[in-house]
């Protein structure tokens, strides 16, 4: 019997907290990823459709919104309609190619239909009901064959600054989440709520999953911290300024304890020996670059205008992010 395909890492860069960078940091790792030779299948499940606004032209994003529900709809509501409202499987839609190495799964405002439907979906995997499960990993396998159709080296999902049902559902689809964190202490604080929600996902999902009906496809439900990332800070003279210094200094702890250290608990395993190197890396406030990188739909270091320098900065800073993160999934 032939082997299945290995399975694409599936990343999330993940924060309930608002504000915090998602959509600016995934779009420039994906085109980091892209320029080192990989390729990558972006996923737009936030609602607001932040990630589709920033590659596409607005009248085209219009006209796939609009025509969503239709035999010639091709956004992620599209497929997952059927199954949200039990008429129907998954249907086909296709990826847009955004370059040599880059898709895009267009997102929908109408995905908070979907949302709605996996919060009665975790309530039916509770009853053993079989609908439950096929609606909670609906996502899963439409993204399974977007990725496999473009031969995708990497996943990564933009998601919502929440934490509701279908960023429960993602998470634990994904096989590695990576929390980005402003420098202030409302950020920091947000991760005691992060871990402890992980942490009752994962736990309640492995009990789902052990009563699954025989045959039930279930989600993997064993995401991994890959790091974290500072990023939106200020400099002085190359120095950050004093007050995200403060903060920075203790965010590894944070990070460690809130998070990690829940997410082991949860998978039983040992917390003795703690992680040193989770930061991926750090990404400090690059001027006028990342607004020029919306309106362009272009990465920091290829936008028209701009300084040069600070240009030059983000491309390394993000080309080693990407390396480590290759590095990281294997």
């Amino acid at each position: 019997m032939p082997s299945s395909p290995k399975r694409a890492p599936r990343l999330v860069l993940f924060n309930h907290k608002g504000g915090v960078g998602k959509t600016t940091l995934t779009v420039n790792l994906a085109y980091a990823l892209a320029e080192a030779g990989k390729c990558v299948l972006l996923v737009d499940t936030d609602p607001q459709c932040s990630l589709s606004s920033f590659f596409l032209e607005e009248k085209y994003l219009d006209k796939l919104l609009d025509d969503s529900e239709s035999k010639n709809g091709n956004t992620l509501w599209t497929a997952l309609q059927p199954v949200s409202e039990g008429t129907g499987s998954i249907a086909q839609i296709s990826a847009v190619k955004i370059l040599d190495g880059l898709h895009l799964a267009v997102g929908d405002i109408r995905l908070s239909h979907f949302e709605n439907s996996l919060a009665d979906c975790w309530n039916l995997c509770l009853s053993r009901n079989r609908r439950g499960y096929l609606c909670t990993v609906a996502l899963s396998q439409l993204i399974g064959d977007l990725a496999q159709k473009a031969k995708a080296d990497f996943v990564f999902f933009d998601a919502g600054p929440n934490i509701g049902p279908l960023n429960r559902a993602l998470l634990l689809d994904c096989s590695h989440f990576i929390v980005p964190a402003a420098c202030d202490l409302f950020s920091t604080r947000a991760l005691k709520t992060l871990g402890f929600a992980l942490s009752e996902w994962v736990t309640t999902w492995q009990r789902i999953a052990e009563m699954a009906p025989e045959g039930t496809p279930v989600l993997d439900g064993r995401p991994q911290l890959l790091g974290y990332v500072p990023q939106g800070f200020r400099v002085w003279r190359g120095e950050m300024t004093a007050a995200p210094f403060s903060v920075l200094s203790n965010l590894s702890n944070r990070v460690v304890e809130f998070v990690w250290k829940r997410l082991q608990e949860a998978y039983g395993f040992s917390t003795k020996e703690r992680p040193t190197k989770l930061k991926l890396g750090q990404v400090k406030f690059f001027g006028d670059l990342a607004t020029r990188g919306q309106s362009q739909g272009a990465s920091l270091w290829s936008v028209s205008g701009g300084n040069a320098g600070a240009k030059n900065e983000a491309r390394k800073v993000f080309s080693d992010m990407a390396k480590r993160i290759m590095g990281l999934t294997g």
